[in-house]
């Protein structure tokens, strides 16, 4: 089996403003994609918006999920549903939908063009809790590749891989995986070691 582990740091990262607030780009696929060019075919981001309303942009042949991290936020998809959420819950929703939010939150993007399918998945580990985490093609025969990420929105996680290689994530860093689809499943344990709990986003993404 085979599969590659990137670690990214949250200095790492570029942030840029937009007329509502700021994004930070996580991770882009192609990495020499560009999200201007909209010839990624998925991409993750955090957003802090800092305005009570806001009109999203149009998308198309883009698939969003919105995952908030901190605040509460409303959308309403015009001749779609609403959706209100609050911290750790999502949205699923077409980018060419006629989308406005409200209320000053961040949040949490996964971006997929044709061809992806993908998941968010909020993931808490107590003081002193470990938990192995095994990563599979989910029934997914359809896919050639998988990648995993494992955001680190608080706190300090020690990630165990099945090599015993010990990486350390803190707070606003990620660790991404990807493999086969084909791959025999693997585990790595996730500990946390600090005296308070830490929170982890998952996104999973077959393409």
């Amino acid at each position: 089996m085979s599969y590659g582990i990137n670690v990214i740091r949250k200095k790492d990262f570029k942030t840029s403003e937009w007329s509502g607030g700021t994004t930070t780009q996580l991770m882009i696929h192609p990495q020499d994609s560009l999200y201007s060019e909209r010839n990624f075919k998925w991409r993750l981001s955090s957003a802090k918006v800092d305005v009570e309303e806001s009109t999203f942009t149009n998308l198309p042949g883009i698939w969003r999920i919105i995952m908030i991290i901190e605040g509460e936020l409303k959308l309403k998809h015009k001749g779609h549903h609403k959706a209100n959420l609050k911290p750790f819950q999502q949205d699923s929703f077409s980018g060419e939908y006629e989308t406005r939010s409200f209320g000053k939150v961040t949040d949490f993007n996964l971006m997929m063009g044709k061809g992806c399918k993908g998941s968010l998945e909020h993931i808490s580990l107590n003081n002193g809790e470990s938990k192995n985490i095994t990563f599979t093609n989910d029934g997914r025969h359809d896919t050639t590749d998988i990648t995993e990420v494992f955001y680190c929105v608080d706190g300090e996680i020690e990630i165990l891989t099945e090599i015993n290689e010990t990486i350390n994530l803190f707070q606003g860093d990620l660790i991404s995986v990807t493999r086969s689809a084909k791959d025999n499943p693997l585990t790595f344990k996730f500990s946390n070691n600090i005296e308070k709990e830490v929170k982890i986003i998952k996104a999973a993404v077959y393409y």
